[in-house]
């Protein structure tokens, strides 16, 4: 993968008005199981900003701790938006 794989990529998603417009553009280029993979991060980011014990976590989606570490490192060291915008996803789940 090429930076500028990833730069094109953010650019179609930016141009993008509408939550639906992104859904539609994930469902058409993701395998059913790539979103599921993408869906499953994302809550467990989401568990981690709300303060869900690690453990706790992996028995709720079942999945490994090691996933779950992967996502706490992001959200402490991760770039500033990517933790601003799990914080603010999780602060409208409460």
């Amino acid at each position: 993968m090429r930076a500028d794989d990833l730069r094109e990529i953010a650019e179609v998603l930016a141009e993008m008005r509408q939550p639906a417009e992104v859904r539609d553009w994930l469902q058409a280029l993701l395998t059913p199981c790539e979103r599921a993979r993408l869906c499953l991060r994302w809550k467990l980011v989401g568990l981690l900003a709300a303060g869900v014990p690690q453990r706790e976590i992996a028995r709720r989606l079942g999945i490994s701790l090691c996933k779950i570490t992967r996502g706490s490192r992001e959200i402490k060291r991760g770039p500033g938006l990517f933790r601003r915008m799990v914080e603010r996803r999780a602060a409208r789940r409460r």
